[in-house]
Formats: structure tokens, sequence, C-alpha cells
């Protein structure tokens, strides 16, 4: 886990925290149980106190989380995202019934009908795709670092970060590179 927070803008914020419940480094995930998922998500506005979440919405929510994953790895190093993790994105849209609602003014939106752990989930993907449209997107990425991949926003000024602090995880890389080159010599 990174040193220091590198916050997403606006709503993304809600997806970074999402992705950052589970810290690979410490071997920790935040959301578990019925009772971790539920809290975080009522604690982020995405679902309504007192909605049932079984151990199934748990499981789901932990692959969503996962596949969002994988997506912000290729946003850092440009890989594909594997079928699996697409089937689970289309997966969350599909159960979270995502719909296009048009205001009197003319304006389209994405949204999650009910009030389910899946619309729930159903919202966090909305954002995701809401920043896709608005080119916030690629800045959201997973640490390059096995160990971590903790998602930050890269605030560079041409996108090339890499790491969720350079202090820990891109001098660990370093360290890493440098031993291998003195092995080979």
């Amino acid at each position: 886990m990174a040193t220091q927070s590198k916050e997403a803008p606006g709503d993304l914020a809600v997806v970074r925290a999402f992705v950052n419940t589970r810290e690979i480094d410490e071997g920790l995930d935040h959301i578990s149980g019925p009772d971790d998922l539920a809290s975080w998500l009522v604690q982020h506005d995405l679902l309504e106190e007192g909605v049932t979440v079984r151990p199934a919405d748990v499981r789901r929510a932990a692959r969503f989380r996962e596949a969002l994953r994988e997506l912000l790895l290729g946003n850092n190093d440009g890989h594909s995202m594997p079928i699996d993790a697409g089937r689970t994105l289309n997966d969350v849209a599909a159960r979270a019934r995502l719909r296009l609602r048009v205001d009197a003014d003319g304006h389209a939106r994405l949204e999650a009908a009910g009030k389910s752990v899946d619309s729930a989930l159903g919202r966090l993907l909305v954002i995701v795709y809401r920043a896709m449209e608005n080119d916030t997107w690629p800045r959201l990425k997973a640490c390059r670092e096995d160990t971590c991949q903790w998602a930050f926003y890269d605030n560079s000024k041409n996108r090339s970060g890499h790491w969720c602090s350079m202090e820990v995880c891109g001098a660990r890389h370093k360290a890493r590179q440098y031993r291998e080159r003195r092995r080979k010599a």
C-alpha cells in the first residue's frame, strides 16, 4: 500500500477506494463478509441501510473488484484485460439492470435501477463508464508492483506514473533491477 495518497477526482475516488478494499501486501480484505460489504456500500452512499447482503453478494463484489483492478493494471502497462474480467464486468452490468435515462432537457445518463447490492455495484460501474467518457479513467491505475497493486490516480503531466509510491514500490522495483544487473555482471 502506498505511503501517500493519490486521490482520484470526484466519484472516481469511490472506485479507487473500492479497489483498495483489498490490501494485497498486507493480506487484508475489508469487504470479506456481508456486514463489511454492507457497511462499505452504505458508507459510500451506494446502498441504503438495512438492505440484506448475502455471502454470494460478497463473492460477486470481490470478483468485480478484481476485474476493476485488471482494468487499472491495463491503464498502467497497456496489457489486455483477461476474458474472465470482461465477463465479470458484463455480469455486473446485467445484474444491475443498467439503463439510459433522458431528462426533460434531453441530457442522457446511465443509471443502475433498484436498491440491491447488484444495483450498488452497478453504480460503481456507471462511475467507471463516466470516467471513460470524460477521459479521467486512463489516469486511474493499479500499482505495477505485484505485491501491491494499490489503485492510485496518476497526476503526472504525461500520465507516466507506474507505482502508487515511488518511495516504496518504485524503490523496490529499482532495487530488484539493480540486483539483477549486478547478478548478470
